[in-house]
């Protein structure tokens, strides 16, 4: 999760968000690139003398700038639209999770469950213990099983909202009256939280989200204590 003073982006926690790191990287190299050139070629004009100022035709330099920029937007392009196809949706879920947002908790369904259903509250600050995090905790996590194929369906009843998990690479919409589609793979255990991230109205700093990814073993003995309780 984030830390005082961090300057990048949270650890990741799913394929895709690794991949979506990777691609900031290389976004961001091409980035540096271009502009180290446009402040070269800036510091160049200010501190020579202009000569050829009479120039009408420049053929070579016309072609670079032409080709060169296509081949930027090329090799940016083709990583930026394997991500997405990677993005698209899962042909064969494990588990489909529908959340629905509200002013201003999150209900959940685990939709191959017939009566697994639970709203998820903030956690006061009086009532936090030890080691836990301020308008981050929650009554009850969304608990899935690492290493599976998970199908979000996101909605909401009331006003929009958006759920999202940084570390899971997600941020989908959640609008009245519409279903929204993600999906992600867990990679390894853990708690990984989030927030509403679409204003919502005067508590919408006290949606948060945490989603607990754990061994498919204590992920059914969890999904028994919930449909007993």
């Amino acid at each position: 999760m984030a830390h005082p003073s961090q300057l990048g982006f949270q650890d990741a926690a799913s394929p895709i968000m690794e991949e979506l790191l990777h691609f900031h990287d290389h976004a961001l190299m091409a980035v540096f690139l271009i502009s180290t050139l446009v402040l070269y070629i800036i510091s160049i004009m200010m501190t020579t003398k202009l000569t050829n100022t009479n120039t009408m035709d420049a053929q070579e330099i016309e072609m670079i700038w032409t080709i060169m920029p296509a081949i930027i937007l090329i090799v940016i392009a083709l990583p930026s639209l394997r991500i997405l196809y990677l993005m698209d949706e899962i042909n064969d879920p494990h588990l489909t999770v529908k959340a629905i947002g509200h002013q201003w908790y999150w209900s959940y369904e685990f939709t191959d469950y017939e009566n697994l259903t639970f709203d998820s509250y903030m956690t006061p600050t009086q009532d936090l213990t030890p080691g836990q995090f301020r308008l981050l905790e929650v009554d009850n996590r969304m608990v899935i099983p690492m290493e599976s194929p998970i199908r979000m369906l996101i909605t909401a009843e009331d006003v929009l909202h958006s759920w999202a998990v940084p570390s899971m690479g997600i941020k989908t919409d959640a609008i009245p009256g519409r279903l929204n589609q993600t999906t992600f793979i867990p990679s390894r255990p853990g708690l990984y939280y989030g927030q509403c991230s679409e204003i919502c109205g005067a508590n919408h700093s006290f949606m948060p989200i945490v989603v607990e990814s754990t061994s498919l073993i204590n992920f059914m003995n969890w999904s028994s204590l919930m449909l007993d309780a």
